[in-house]
This record gives C-alpha cells, sequence and structure tokens, in this order.
C-alpha cells in the first residue's frame, strides 16, 4: 500500500503506519553503501553484536 507523503493529515497517522511508510522509503533506496545495508540486514536478523561491528567500519577514521 503507497501512501503519498503529501497526504493531508499525515502528520497525524498512527505510528503503524508511519513505520509502513518509513520502511516502503527503505524499501526504495538503491544507492546506499553494501556496508549500511548489511548492517540493517543484521539488525533486522537480531543479530545486534556483528550489526555493531559492520556499523563500527563504517565509522571515520579521524
Amino acid at each position: 500500500m503507497a501512501i503519498p507523503f503529501h497526504e493531508p493529515g499525515c502528520w497525524a497517522w498512527s505510528d503503524a503506519l508511519q513505520r509502513q511508510h518509513l520502511s516502503l522509503c527503505w524499501a526504495l533506496e538503491c544507492d546506499i553503501d553494501p556496508m549500511i545495508l548489511r548492517a540493517r540486514q543484521l539488525r533486522r536478523q537480531g543479530a545486534l553484536p556483528q550489526a555493531s561491528c559492520v556499523e563500527e567500519e563504517l565509522l571515520p577514521l579521524f
């Protein structure tokens, strides 16, 4: 179910509807670094320590 962001009253959406809309937006992302996508996938799978390790690799070195 696609929900137009400009829909009047979108600020009053329920939490569930906001999460659904955010998930739909994330599904459209195609130019994100593969490591970021991997970290998200690990978090969704409940592998939090592994996701944290991948995220640490993304931190700047300075």
